[in-house]
């Protein structure tokens, strides 16, 4: 297997310098686009949305679970066998203890177009805690149908607003492990990546699995 070239800690410390100036753009960068996030206007959503959870019946407004933000997954439907997509599924595994969102005042909730039954077997064999909620038409109607996204709502009394909606690239570098990767020499190997040449690579997706299939 190829390896990255072997230097002198000078060497290393000087290409590591030289990266950091761009990693420092980049970051004033992200900081940026946050800065015109926060700027975004917003369009007023309806309320009457009926999501189907492990206790029970709930509304849009009880997702916010009484915070002013509420963010949401759009979980992809369940395939035929009741088993999940794959990406949907290890970002759900990278979602972290979410105290620290509460405490700016902010919720997170997985909503996804498949029954209640069939995505509480999901949730209790990969170990969620998380409930993931059964809500068809929301998922529509936020323009996440058959696929997933992140949808961002801000609630004033009892007005709510979708303030921001992603998918594709947008939902990955949300992911720990991803981020991770990112950082170590041989990325996340796959395919689509610039890496050099000689480098472990498969086509994208290839690799994934539910938490509980890897060997």
């Amino acid at each position: 297997m190829n390896l990255p070239k072997i230097v002198s800690a000078e060497e290393w410390q000087a290409a590591r310098d030289e990266l950091l100036v761009e990693e420092k753009a980049a970051t004033r960068l992200l900081d940026a686009l946050a800065a015109k996030r926060r700027r975004l206007p917003m369009v007023e959503f309806r309320t009457d949305y009926v999501f189907d959870g492990p206790e029970g019946e709930r509304s849009l407004l009880d997702l916010f679970d009484g915070r002013r933000q509420l963010v949401v997954y759009h979980f992809m439907p369940l395939h035929d066998d009741g088993t999940p997509c794959s990406g949907c599924a290890s970002f759900t595994d990278n979602i972290p203890n979410l105290v620290h969102l509460r405490a700016r005042d902010t919720t997170m909730a997985l909503v996804s177009r498949s029954p209640l039954p069939d995505l509480e077997k999901v949730r209790h064999r990969l170990g969620w805690s998380m409930p993931l909620y059964s809500g068809p038409e929301f998922n529509i109607d936020c323009g996440a149908g058959g696929g997933f996204g992140i949808s961002v709502f801000l609630r004033d009394g009892e007005r709510v607003f979708r303030t921001y909606y992603t998918t594709s690239r947008g939902a990955d570098r949300l992911r720990m492990d991803f981020n991770l990767l990112d950082l170590t020499p041989y990325g996340r190997q796959e395919t689509w990546e610039d890496s050099p040449e000689g480098w472990p690579q498969t086509p994208p997706y290839e690799w994934w699995r539910l938490n509980d299939e890897y060997a």
